[in-house]
Formats: C-alpha cells, structure tokens, sequence
C-alpha cells in the first residue's frame, strides 16, 4: 500500500519553499538510500530528516520510488570512458570499471531500484540513464576512437550495437542475480560477443 500524506509539519519544522526545500528532501533520501537502502526509506524517515512534513514530499513526488529515483541521481557519479590505445582495451576496461560499480554498495541500491521500478517505463529509463545502461553517449566515444584508428568500420556506430556489451553485463545481476561478474564472463563478453558484432559490421552480406 503507498504511505499517505500526513497533517501540516509540527512545531519547530523548518518552513522552506521551492528549489531549498527540494534540495534538503533529495539531500535527505540521499542520505537515507546510502544509509538503509531503498527497503529501508521511507517517507517518513525522509520527513524527518529534511525537517519537513510528508505533504512536501508527495507534493512532489507521487511515492517512495520515485523520490528514490530521483535521489538516487544526487549519488551516482560520471565517469568518463577509457582511453587504452585499442577497441578491446577500452571496451573491457569500461565493463571491469561497471562491474566494480555493480557490486559496490552503491550498485547495490541501483539493483533494488531497477527491480523496483521494473513496471515503471519512465522511472526504469531515469535509472538505465543514470547507470549507462541506456546511455550510449560514452560507448559511442569508445567506437568512434576505434573507428579513426581504423579497427572498426563507420557501420559499427550504432547505439544498440554501441551498448550490448553493457546490457550483457547488467543481465549478469539483473537477471541472474549475481553479487559480482567474474572477470572470465567480462573477457567472453568482449571477445565472444563484442568484438565480433562490431567487427562484422560493413561487412557485405555472405
């Protein structure tokens, strides 16, 4: 059952509005997602952390995953993509850098998030945008770089070819369920799969 709003704030409450409120709620369920993760916060814990009431909470957002989503957002970082001199190198040094990601306490909060919001079409591609899943800007870098060094045909530049070594990877805890991907599953990844699809575009057909 969704948590339901609650009467006005209580006394003592700070009585902030706009963009300051919003900033010490996000802060707040930020804090209390890398605390408890998404089973343990509630919208009252997050109240009562920002100095607030639940009415300013679902004011904004319509549950707790989506407060969760968006708060999410205040702790995952960018990383820009690797540059080892070879399509191979970058490829497996990017998935190696997601893996350590994924099994880190943070990825931890990623993968409740994802199975939470499984059913929710605008809140999953919030978080596949937020965790590289969907974001194909840092994969395209990566083939484009292979590209000029001429290890990869113009043909190779799609988004989807761009990224399923990543999708391929997220299946490893998403689907599987596993706590880490072994380095050997990286390696078959890249080699097996990775490297074949971009290099078997332009090819003319057989």
């Amino acid at each position: 059952m969704p948590e339901r709003p609650t009467g006005p704030p209580a006394a003592g409450q700070t009585r902030r509005r706009g963009a300051a409120l919003e900033d010490a709620i996000l802060g707040a369920a930020a804090d209390e997602l890398a605390e408890s993760g998404y089973a343990g916060l509630t919208m009252d814990k997050v109240a009562a952390r920002a100095g607030t009431n639940k009415n300013a909470l679902y004011r904004r957002w319509p549950n707790r995953l989506a407060l969760a989503v968006a708060a999410y957002r205040r702790l995952a970082t960018t990383i820009q993509p690797p540059d080892t001199g070879s399509l191979r190198g970058d490829v497996l040094e990017w998935l190696r850098q997601a893996n350590r990601y994924w099994s880190s306490p943070q990825g931890a909060i990623l993968r409740e998030l994802l199975a939470a919001a499984g059913g929710t079409a605008e809140l999953l591609a919030q978080l596949q945008e937020q965790s590289g899943d969907a974001a194909a800007a840092p994969w395209l870098t990566i083939l484009g770089r292979a590209i000029a060094r001429g290890e990869a045909s113009p043909e190779a530049l799609h988004p989807r070819v761009a990224t399923v070594a990543m999708t391929l990877l997220r299946n490893e805890f998403v689907v599987r369920g596993a706590p880490t991907a072994p380095d050997e599953v990286l390696v078959e990844i890249v080699d097996e799969v990775y490297l074949p699809l971009v290099r078997g575009r332009g090819l003319p057909p057989a």
